[in-house]
């Protein structure tokens, strides 16, 4: 049988490239993407020196023509996604308050969190509704959570509210046809995003991930989870 597809969006460093990592080491074919060519293929070169099979493509998540064309190209030479993970983020005025954060920093901040992984699960899940199976894990964050949300980073923490509601809306609209759509939080992580004084690894970080994209048949959908367990939204 063939390997199944899994697809990583903002995957050239971090979190995002440790999910290429393992999701390869569980014998998926993995496309990295970013935004970037030379960045991309710089990543997923060092994993394939490791054996994995990862190929690079190009994705701009805020931009729709970019997305349209990494679809094209990715289905063409790879073949159709079974797994998406809507890693890329972007954290801007994180030391910033609300009432001082200008709003073309919030606009951006959705544009890249929000709108950018709903245009790249518009592209990429209708063919797994029609193949009657999909896994999609859209990468959220602690900061995202409303029963515990504070002051910090506004625009981003408001950004991954509205991505866990998305999240909902996916989950929703798949149900019953074997996708499963969640949203994990991989905790604080020492990427570049998150400093280098994060209290996790990027492999802890994303073992989480790479388990709700491979959950089995009638695993969860829906859902917020942390360290492989539900979380309140």
């Amino acid at each position: 049988m063939n390997r199944r597809i899994a697809l990583v969006t903002g995957a050239n460093r971090g979190i995002g490239r440790e999910v290429c990592r393992q999701l390869a080491r569980h014998h998926l074919r993995v496309v990295l993407t970013g935004r970037h060519a030379q960045a991309a293929e710089s990543a997923a070169a060092e994993l394939r020196a490791d054996g994995l099979d990862v190929v690079s493509a190009v994705m701009d998540v805020a931009d729709h023509a970019s997305i349209r064309e990494c679809f094209g190209d990715v289905t063409t030479r790879v073949g159709d996604v079974d797994v998406l993970v809507n890693n890329a983020a972007v954290l801007l005025a994180e030391n910033t308050e609300l009432l001082k954060t200008p709003v073309d920093v919030c606009r951006q901040t959705f544009e890249t969190n929000v709108w950018g992984l709903l245009m790249v699960s518009q592209a990429f899940l209708p063919s797994m509704v029609k193949r009657r199976y999909g896994r999609v894990v859209n990468v959220s964050s602690g900061a995202g959570q409303l029963s515990s949300m504070h002051s910090y980073a506004p625009a981003y923490s408001i950004s991954k509210a509205a991505l866990n509601a998305v999240t909902i809306q996916l989950a929703s609209a798949t149900r019953d046809t074997g996708v499963l759509v969640n949203c994990v939080d991989p905790g604080w992580v020492r990427t570049d995003m998150g400093g280098p004084g994060a209290p996790r690894s990027v492999e802890q970080g994303a073992e989480s991930i790479v388990w709700a994209a491979t959950l089995g048949p009638g695993g969860p959908t829906g859902l917020f989870f942390n360290d492989k367990r539900q979380i309140d939204w």
